[in-house]
């Protein structure tokens, strides 16, 4: 029998907004879509008319790359706009600037911004979709569905498993939104890092927090280091990056402690040395590259349900 499931929604703003059906949807389709970049012409028709602007008011590689290659494979027409190079230096609010994009007609709009919730804000002026790719220290749910989609793919399963997440927990958006979906899927999410770095109200998203790194990794399926993102801390919140890397970097010795099958993962850019060792981040149980081929799939999938739904 059919099911009767159809993806509803118009825009993606965060994990909190998406049903534990649908992100196992998106992932679906996203595995259905990874197939089209292993072709010697990497394109189909699918947005063939539609167009897709990418407003990035903060530096990115991955992610607004990844969004560019999956807009353009799936022949939709795409155009960046950078901080450095919008009439945001003029003064120019966010609205004012989304108000008059909206009045060339575009159908998606992704932005990435330092403040948290302006996808929120745009999405309730303007007539676009939007898609978050990132809003200051609360979501980044592209990110977190393409970690999903590498756990799911290296262990076969989500539900039931441990999940470990080591570092800047506080200023983390990939932290939040993970510990959101992956415990949506029923998985058991594990956090650890200096306590100048574990937010107060962590545990109402669902997470564990372990004082001792070697507890979060003991027994982990998946462990994710995260980057210090010493440019969101007002304040020195450490006493150097080798202290941290000595009692929370993850290192082969640490990692004895984890399932011998775990797989190592990290949303990039990597600070070598602090919040891993080389070893670990190239080992074999590394799958830091997977996540990134993964993160076309899945941003491919973003831009056709939204535009399904509204061909629907």
């Amino acid at each position: 029998m059919e099911s009767e499931y159809r993806f509803q929604h118009r825009h993606i703003l965060g994990i909190e907004e998406l049903s534990a059906n649908d992100i196992g949807f998106i992932l679906d389709t996203a595995e259905s879509f990874k197939e089209i970049s292993q072709r010697p012409i990497k394109k189909v028709p699918t947005l063939r008319g539609k167009t897709v602007i990418h407003l990035f008011f903060e530096p990115s590689t991955r992610t607004r790359l990844s969004f560019e290659i999956a807009a353009k494979r799936m022949s939709a027409d795409t155009f960046n706009i950078s901080a450095s190079t919008s009439s945001a230096r003029k003064g120019e609010t966010l609205i004012d600037t989304a108000k008059n994009l909206t009045s060339m007609n575009p159908d998606i709009i992704v932005i990435r911004h330092s403040s948290s919730g302006s996808p929120h804000l745009l999405a309730q002026h303007i007539n676009a979709s939007v898609i978050n790719a990132g809003d200051g220290t609360h979501e980044h749910p592209s990110q977190s569905l393409l970690d999903m989609m590498t756990v799911r793919e290296k262990k076969g399963k989500i539900d039931g498993l441990k999940i470990a997440i080591i570092g800047d927990i506080s200023h983390s958006r990939v932290a939040h939104s993970n510990i959101i979906g992956f415990t949506k899927m029923g998985a058991q999410v594990h956090v650890s890092g200096p306590a100048t770095l574990i937010p107060a109200g962590i545990k109402q998203l669902g997470a564990i927090v372990c004082h001792r790194v070697e507890d979060a990794v003991a027994d982990a399926d998946v462990v994710m280091a995260l980057r210090i993102q010493k440019e969101r801390q007002l304040d020195p919140l450490l006493p150097s990056l080798r202290e941290y890397a000595t009692f929370f970097g993850i290192n082969r010795t640490l990692l004895k402690l984890a399932k011998p099958d775990a797989i190592i993962m990290h949303p990039g850019p990597i600070n070598r040395g602090v919040e891993m060792t080389f070893d670990v981040a190239d080992g074999e149980q590394s799958v830091i590259m997977d996540q990134v081929t993964n993160g076309v799939a899945v941003r491919m999938a973003l831009l056709y349900l939204i535009m399904g739904r509204e061909e629907r």
